[in-house]
């Protein structure tokens, strides 16, 4: 069975709630850990003030007993500590639709009369069930010594210089170290300016972040079908986060600049048979198929469409121009981006991984991951004879 997830919930109704089915039997979860992720999703230096509000936690209310789970469906659920200032109070009307959002989309796809049934859903809150089915996926991913995390590369025009030969686990711990979540300790000075001149002009700021995948196996994902292409269903699941409007592997826009000499990873062999790349340019993808080198997704994400500056619009309600009211909001939300891209990323290698695997518990897949082809000569015999291909003529 595929792995797969659905979430539910409004912005500022009662709960958030996610429903994640496919992860085998025998995993032990830490709640902890789900804690902590939630945690880093509202942790960013120009997060907005609902990050003062809240106290994400999840509660795991099915699918886990004595601490592992079950085979079956696993609920949580996270209280949004601000319902209690919208429960008993009377909804001012909206009718003012903002550029950037869902607002006047979400009412021409569903007929709403009143604007804010798209905000409720559309809201970026919702990437808080995400983070916690992405826990668990990393917590399964752990199970087998593979890591994802991300880090951001750049805020604004401000870029982080990230020498080729930095180590990724270098990079996710100083990029952990500051509330911007940059490995570059210049960069983090500058973008700091620049999200504080933000702040001061009542704008918003986008940027770039990457996320890793190591320890990855080779030959997860396919090339026989479109939607089996590792590639397609990352960039999909990423692509798919508030704001993100652009996502490659690797550094694909780079290379599409570059000559075909200039960008493939040649092969290697070592004394041991072992095949290697002494580049990554491809990003961890051949063909829509892990190669066993690290996994790397970027991705660009615009600024928040929800500056103070009030944006000209029009008010339904009149037919007349009108400016946009203020919703609170970050001003740069990429740091935050970074935890919730890393959950899709988990989630899609997770769901990869069990594809690879089978079975439906820990423990029958662990043998197997063990005796998974690598790129070793032995495991890779060629008949290295003359063949045909045997369809009958017309």
């Amino acid at each position: 069975m595929p792995l797969r997830f659905l979430t539910a919930g409004e912005s500022h109704g009662p709960e958030l709630t996610a429903i994640l089915e496919g992860l085998p039997a025998g995993l032990p979860v830490d709640p902890e850990a789900i804690a902590r992720e939630l945690a880093r999703r509202q942790q960013a230096y120009g997060a907005g003030g609902r990050m003062k509000i809240e106290q994400d936690r999840a509660r795991i209310t099915a699918g886990v007993m004595a601490g592992r789970t079950t085979g079956g469906p696993i609920a949580l659920t996270i209280a949004n500590k601000d319902w209690k200032n919208w429960a008993n109070r009377d909804i001012k009307p909206m009718t003012i639709p903002r550029p950037g959002h869902a607002d006047l989309t979400g009412a021409i796809k569903y007929g709403y009369r009143e604007l804010r049934l798209a905000l409720e859903r559309a809201s970026a809150r919702e990437t808080t069930a995400r983070v916690a089915v992405g826990a668990l996926c990393k917590q399964y991913l752990a199970a087998f010594g593979i890591r994802v995390q991300g880090y951001v590369v750049a805020i604004g025009a401000v870029q982080a210089d990230l020498p080729d030969d930095l180590p990724y686990e270098e990079r996710f711990a100083r990029a952990e170290s500051n509330d911007l979540r940059c490995p570059d300790p210049a960069a983090v000075e500058a973008m700091r300016q620049l999200v504080w001149e933000c702040m001061q002009a009542k704008d918003t700021l986008g940027g770039v972040f990457e996320v890793v995948a190591l320890g990855l196996p080779p030959g997860l994902g396919s090339h026989v079908h479109w939607d089996r292409r590792l590639g397609g269903r990352l960039l999909g699941a990423v692509g798919s986060i508030h704001a993100v409007k652009g996502v490659e592997i690797g550094r694909a826009f780079a290379n599409a600049t570059r000559f075909g000499t200039e960008v493939h990873d040649e092969l290697f062999v070592d004394a041991d048979g072992r095949l290697y790349r002494s580049t990554n340019r491809a990003g961890g993808l051949e063909g829509g198929i892990t190669t066993g080198e690290p996994l790397v997704v970027r991705a660009a994400m615009k600024p928040i469409s929800t500056p103070l500056n009030p944006r000209r619009s029009v008010d339904l309600a009149t037919g007349q121009p009108a400016l946009t009211v203020y919703e609170r909001s970050d001003f740069n939300a990429v740091p935050r981006a970074v935890v919730v891209a890393e959950a899709m990323v988990a989630f899609v290698l997770a769901d990869a991984l069990l594809e690879k695997l089978g079975g439906d518990s820990l423990d029958e897949q662990r043998p197997r991951f063990e005796a998974l082809r690598r790129s070793r000569l032995q495991d890779l015999p060629m008949d290295n004879l003359p063949w045909r291909f045997g369809y009958e003529l017309e």
